[in-house]
Formats: C-alpha cells, structure tokens, sequence
C-alpha cells in the first residue's frame, strides 16, 4: 500500500533578532498523510533535519490532508543549544479557518502561511524581534 499524495518539499531559513542565520538549529517536523491521518503503518509522519550555514533546513514529504477540525499543517518543534526550551510552532499551507490559526492575532496569522512555489512550500522561522514566528505552549 504505502504512503500516497503530492510529494512536496518543505524549506526555509531560521533566523535571530537581528536576521543573522542560525546554524544547526534541529528541527523535528510530525504531520498526518495525505488523508489526514496520524496511524497509517505505511507513513511514519515524522522527520527531523539541521540547518546548514545559512540557516536553511530541508524536508521531504507528503503534504498532509485535513484531520477531523483541523486545516492541513505540520508542527514543527525547533531545538537550538542557545535556548533555553524548546520552540512549537505550526506551519499551514492556507490562510483558512482552524482553531489553532484562529486563536494567532489576525496582523500575525500569516507568519503562520508558508508560501508555495511549485511543490516547494517555504516557511522561514524568525526567533525574535520584528516578524517572529508565532510559538505555542505545550
């Protein structure tokens, strides 16, 4: 049977206050399959990269469907030896209604939108400062 879908990839930049790269920031990344599913045997639905120098991480996947009340995203946990937690965050690939999206102020929702050229969906990550990714408690 196997994972089936639109095989996408999932790109962007990590960055500080003052919008230096971050390099070797982890991120792990766990999403549904492409019906909105998290226990499909054949999709593990999990992934983990690094940045490069430049701040640039990479994943490839399969763009995820809507889970019951969900929108389609993928959560991404970010881990960096300079902080002193982990970051969550959420990345989508519309600006459409979901509970999660819904509770960001709507000036900031779009933070939350990664942008698609292709099958390339880029979503950067700004840590601090003006334009910071929204992050989500526990």
């Amino acid at each position: 049977m196997g994972a089936t879908g639109e095989v996408i990839e999932i790109t962007g930049r990590i960055t500080q206050v003052d919008g230096r790269a971050l390099d070797n920031v982890v991120l792990e990344l766990w999403q549904a399959d492409s019906r909105g599913r998290f226990d499909n045997p054949d999709f593990f639905g999990w992934g983990r990269a690094a940045t490069d120098a430049k701040g640039v991480y990479r994943f490839r996947t399969v763009k995820p469907g809507a889970c019951e009340g969900r929108a389609p995203h993928v959560n991404l946990l970010i881990l960096y030896s300079g902080l002193m937690r982990q970051l969550q965050t959420v990345m989508f690939f519309d600006l459409v209604p979901d509970p999660v999206l819904d509770a960001v102020p709507a000036h900031r929702r779009k933070l939350l939108v990664a942008q698609k050229e292709g099958t390339v969906y880029k979503f950067n990550v700004r840590l601090r400062g003006e334009g910071e990714t929204p992050f989500f408690d526990d």
